[in-house]
């Protein structure tokens, strides 16, 4: 071999967002992805995975929904591996995203990636940014870690770039090993899922592409027929190549080419056992992305906006000045409804490829699917052989536990917290000789509970944890003459909440606010706890009293700390919105104008419209949307600014910047 290949760690100026704080409150409602639970004439394996392992929230996270649409330059860290044919770029402090990776030969970019990163409610845990290829861990959407940072480091033998993280909701352990060898034309990435628990966990992944979009790019997988989902309709065995139009009568449409598709639609293709995974996207000369795998990571998918307003409308939000995209990714189960069981002490692992597919345009994008598919099954077997791939599989499976030599970026704190946890308590861990959690990781955020692990007083915490484990140490320190015993009930009776133990969790709240000298942010938290409770038990009154209660102690507690500006916030925001949903218009009027939070900020102003609309005034509300309204963490399929301008605009035309419809 003639070439060279290096890793480098470099700093790159990005046009991006502020991410901002962390919304103070604990998720224990339900999660923002809905779970898609599936019957019908369809494999039994998919009905049952889509039954299988919802989470009832996404506790112990915590949402990100502090950013705004103000990008300005910012430094990151990049990690660069590059060869003579290959350049790969990813983003350590955003999730580990691959950002880039460039065909030096063809000149070309084979993944979308914008010039600008902006948040947008699209994820778990409500920040997402479009680009590059995303690692999706957890259950169905985008990961809880997608805009985390991941422990990063290049390994002793300076070939391999490592990430890695605890993920919180499952209790497990990922892994990415990303390596480009010498003269090689595709990008290898290892990924490895332990579950160090004594317990089976439900287990989530998929490998999610964005890559260009235009009227010459088609996406080719090997597959005759497809599982495919919208927004409306719910999840029926297609042929992608033939969907019906936009009308009755308008024929069919071959929606592997993502810019003909007339609406927003998912397709997980019905591949084979016996088939060789691999999908790829190809642009007019042939050239585009080439996602290969070894069998565990089973499903493919092709997703479009479709060409509607609203389609169009998402993806200049997502990407303000860098055109369209669709995304091709790849994932343990054939489709995302589907969560798989990960045995106690179990290891997955798999090997992905990426690189150039290189097909022949005349016959990939020929009207004969069939010969398309065999054309493009040829040029995987020339870009990487099957045995190529296993051989590449196994030599870096024997260095998975390779040591880091050098450290790239610092993950969150929670896998080392995790990792004393079960080393006091005697729980089983994991090997972490070449994936350690390092104790310099923890911040202030793990001060009580690393205090609460040594025998020390728990003192309270804006973080939290779950588990049996921190149950019974909160539990028993309730026992003593703790002088924080408010913010140990507190937090006993978030995680009982969050596990659905309802009786427990009243209780616990309730007794916090016997406690004499409970701090305002404290009582404000367990009042909004008490509020979800009463709001699920249909409890309305109550559950507005509560909530009442929340933001007056919040915002009483304002200039005390930023933390207690922020919960205010967060507060008033879910206050309304549950007001509202409760048909209790005239209460979150009320709300809104004791707060008085109906000015400039999109969400209250949006909400605050809406209470006018419901309380009949109409034309005021309508002022409001004509003179302009924009919420930054407006919610994926949400089309609520479009309806509430045809409730209080009628026959006028709706603006385009409040076209969100996916339908």
């Amino acid at each position: 071999m003639s070439g060279t290949s290096t890793v480098r760690v470099e700093r790159r100026v990005f046009s991006i967002a502020e991410l901002g704080a962390q919304n103070p409150l604990p998720m224990v409602g339900a999660p923002l992805e809905s779970p898609y639970q599936i019957s019908g004439e369809l494999p039994a394996e998919i009905v049952d995975g889509s039954h299988y392992g919802h989470p009832l929230n996404l506790y112990p996270y915590r949402l990100q929904d502090g950013y705004d649409r103000a990008r300005q330059e910012r430094q990151l860290t990049t990690v660069v591996l590059e060869n003579d044919l290959l350049r790969a770029v990813f983003l350590p402090e955003l999730g580990g995203r691959l950002w880039e990776l460039v065909d030096k030969t063809a000149g070309k970019q084979l993944l979308h990636s914008p010039n600008t990163i902006q948040f947008a409610n699209l994820a778990l845990r409500n920040a997402w940014f479009a680009g590059g290829i995303e690692w999706n861990i957890g259950t169905r959407g985008h990961s809880p870690t997608t805009c985390e940072p991941l422990h990063a480091g290049t390994t002793a033998d300076g070939r391999v770039l490592r990430m890695w993280e605890f993920e919180r909701m499952r209790g497990v352990v990922f892994q990415i090993d990303a390596w480009l060898p010498v003269d090689s034309a595709v990008l290898f990435v290892a990924v490895r899922l332990r579950n160090p628990s004594s317990e089976e966990v439900p287990m989530y992944w998929w490998s999610n592409a964005a890559v260009p979009q235009n009227p010459e790019v088609r996406v080719v997988a090997p597959a005759k027929t497809a599982f495919a989902t919208n927004n409306v309709n719910g999840i029926s065995r297609v042929d992608p190549t033939q969907e019906p139009g936009e009308a009755d009568d308008a024929g069919t449409v071959d929606c592997t080419w993502p810019s003909r598709s007339p609406r927003s639609r998912d397709y997980f293709f019905d591949l084979a056992d016996e088939q060789r995974r691999w999908i790829l996207s190809a642009d007019r000369d042939g050239d585009g992305l080439a996602m290969l795998s070894t069998s565990r990571l089973r499903g493919r998918k092709l997703f479009v906006w479709g060409h509607g307003r609203g389609g169009h409308r998402w993806q200049e939000w997502l990407s303000p000045e860098d055109g369209q995209y669709t995304e091709i990714q790849a994932g343990l189960a054939q489709t995302q409804f589907e969560n798989l069981r990960m045995p106690a002490g179990a290891e997955w692992s798999w090997l992905e490829a990426y690189g150039n597919a290189r097909v022949d345009p005349d016959v990939a994008h020929g009207t004969d699917w069939s010969a398309a598919v065999d054309h493009c099954e040829e040029r995987m077997e020339s870009l990487l052989s099957e045995s190529s791939l296993q051989a590449a599989h196994s030599s870096i499976r024997g260095l998975a536990d390779l040591p880091i030599e050098s450290v790239v970026n610092l993950g969150t704190g929670w896998g080392a917290l995790e990792s004393q946890r079960s080393q006091t308590s005697g729980d089983p861990w994991i090997m972490e000789d070449g994936s350690p959690f390092s104790a310099e990781s923890m911040t202030i955020e793990h001060a009580s509970w690393v205090e609460l692990l040594e025998g020390g007083t728990f003192s309270g915490s804006d973080s939290f944890v779950s588990g049996a484990d921190w149950e019974a140490r909160l539990a028993a320190q309730l026992e003593t003459d703790t002088p924080h015993r408010a913010a140990a009930l507190f937090h006993l009776a978030v995680m009982k909440h969050a596990r659905g133990d309802r009786g427990g969790a009243e209780s616990d709240y309730q007794r916090a606010l016997e406690v004499d000298d409970i701090p305002s942010t404290t009582a404000a938290q367990v009042h909004r706890g008490l509020a979800l409770l009463a709001f699920s038990n249909e409890a309305i009154q109550g559950g507005i009293d509560h909530y009442l209660a929340a933001w007056k102690l919040a915002n009483a507690a304002l200039g005390d700390t930023a933390t207690s500006s922020t919960l205010a916030s967060a507060i008033l925001v879910e206050a309304v919105a549950a007001f509202l949903n409760a048909d209790k218009p005239r209460a979150a009027l009320r709300l809104l104008s004791d707060a008085k939070a109906t000015g400039q900020q999109g969400r209250l102003r949006f909400l605050y419209a809406q209470a006018l609309a419901r309380t009949g005034r109409p034309g005021s509300a309508a002022q409001l949307l004509r003179e302009g309204i924009e919420i930054p963490d407006l919610r994926e399929g949400r089309n609520s600014l479009a309806s509430l301008w045809a409730d209080v605009c009628p026959g006028e035309q709706l603006p385009r910047e409040y076209e969100f419809g996916m339908g």
